[in-house]
């Protein structure tokens, strides 16, 4: 009798399919701290697989209303830097991030997937320096794009 291979996602996914509600909602407030994208997804058990449970993750994510947003970013941390990085560039971030927050209201989020350390501080510098010239309704529609793609990656490496 042959058996067939299971993805390395199988189990993961399994456990958050059958996990009591509670449970499976605490996984994802991990990912995104919106009570609606989280309520929306355990609603929608069971996932045939993480594909599915990412479209789903990120369709959910576009109906966010801005009060779901503001939620969302209560929970947000500041990107972290290299262990190594020298003490001017921390300055320099965090000047640019109290002028973000000054002028925005809330904390700066960006997705860092795909970047090497070394890219990091330039990115991150780069992108707050850009994003500061936005008119408070542009940046909600790229910090909520941020948001959308931070849930997506957290939520893949969670399962």
């Amino acid at each position: 009798m042959q058996t067939r291979a299971t993805p390395a996602t199988a189990a993961p996914l399994e456990r958050f399919n059958t996990a009591p509600a509670p449970e499976a909602a605490l996984t994802l407030l991990t990912c995104l701290h919106s009570r609606a994208w989280t309520h929306r997804l355990v609603a929608h058990r069971p996932y045939p697989d993480l594909p599915a449970l990412l479209a789903a993750a990120d369709e959910a994510a576009y109906d966010l209303s801005p009060d779901d947003l503001t939620e969302a970013l209560t929970a947000e941390f500041r990107p972290a830097l290299p262990e190594d990085t020298y003490a001017a560039a921390h300055t320099a971030l965090n000047a640019a991030h109290a002028a973000y927050e000054s002028r925005f209201g809330h904390v700066f989020v960006i997705s860092l997937a795909g970047l090497s350390p070394d890219e990091t501080l330039n990115h991150v510098l780069a992108a707050i320096r850009s994003r500061l010239n936005n008119d408070p309704d542009e940046e909600r529609l790229v910090t909520a794009e941020e948001l959308r793609h931070l849930a997506k990656t957290r939520l893949a490496n969670a399962l």
